[in-house]
């Protein structure tokens, strides 16, 4: 692939992730700001009045311009990242064509990006959470997210070599095992994250953290339905059709 098309495909891919990011936004301010107001209100209604701290950024503004701030600069980083990663895989995971790839890229990155991490360190609303053990739970969950890139990226590379032995349903099976395998060591060896006060609502813990992960969701689909309809235009661009009544030209003798 040319410097030229890598370069049409990032910017394709940032101009995807835009588009993804709007739609994700819609999602946190309808479906996740409510429980945050809601965790806050839970939180000022157990501080002491004296406790109380002045507002440096007020919660209306957090609320709307950073919240679209904060999703939409992630949108963009993240669909040129996916962007590059498409340009390394397309044709090396399979004979996918330039949608699909995108889609299988988009569901790679979900499970290995925040599915994964989120099932051993899932989301907490204001009011959950050490404010001295955040530099602790934010390591934590990253490496969370770097080793289920690694085993992914790992397990696409064993089944690739065994499919000529075993054929490319089996070897799928054995990467498939070896990825959850290894990530369920990994969920057993890293230290568990429990702060959750014991009178915190449990609806309200659970409506918070499946709408990030609905937000997650939202993103990585629409940006793999997005960013596979731009790619496939750029690399299959469709021949120009001749317009009815016309004939075309004759080849010259």
């Amino acid at each position: 692939m040319n410097s030229a098309t890598v370069r049409n495909l990032l910017v394709r891919g940032m101009l995807a992730g835009l588009g993804a990011g709007v739609l994700a936004l819609v999602v946190a301010y309808f479906l996740g700001e409510p429980n945050v107001d809601s965790a806050i209100g839970f939180e000022e209604s157990h501080t002491p009045a004296h406790h109380h701290e002045v507002e440096l950024v007020s919660r209306s503004l957090q609320s709307t311009a950073g919240l679209a701030t904060g999703v939409l600069v992630y949108g963009v980083a993240f669909g040129g990242i996916a962007a590059l990663a498409y340009c390394f895989a397309l044709g090396r995971v399979g004979r996918f064509g330039p949608r699909a790839t995108a889609l299988l890229l988009s569901g790679a990155a979900l499970l290995t990006v925040d599915v994964v991490p989120f099932l051993k360190y899932p989301a907490n609303p204001p009011a959950v959470g050490d404010h001295d053990t955040i530099a602790q739970r934010t390591t934590l969950y990253f490496l969370m997210m770097v080793l289920g890139v690694l085993v992914a990226v790992a397990a696409v590379i064993v089944g690739k070599r065994l499919t000529p032995r075993l054929g490319a349903w089996h070897a799928t099976v054995v990467a498939v095992v070896g990825f959850v395998a290894v990530i369920g060591l990994a969920y057993g060896f890293l230290p568990a994250v429990n702060e959750v006060p014991g009178d915190f609502p449990a609806t309200l813990l659970w409506r918070f953290r499946l709408s990030s992960l609905a937000l997650q969701v939202t993103m990585w689909a629409a940006f793999g339905l997005g960013f596979g309809e731009l790619a496939e235009r750029l690399l299959n661009p469709r021949p120009a059709t001749v317009s009815a009544g016309t004939t075309p030209a004759a080849a010259p003798n």
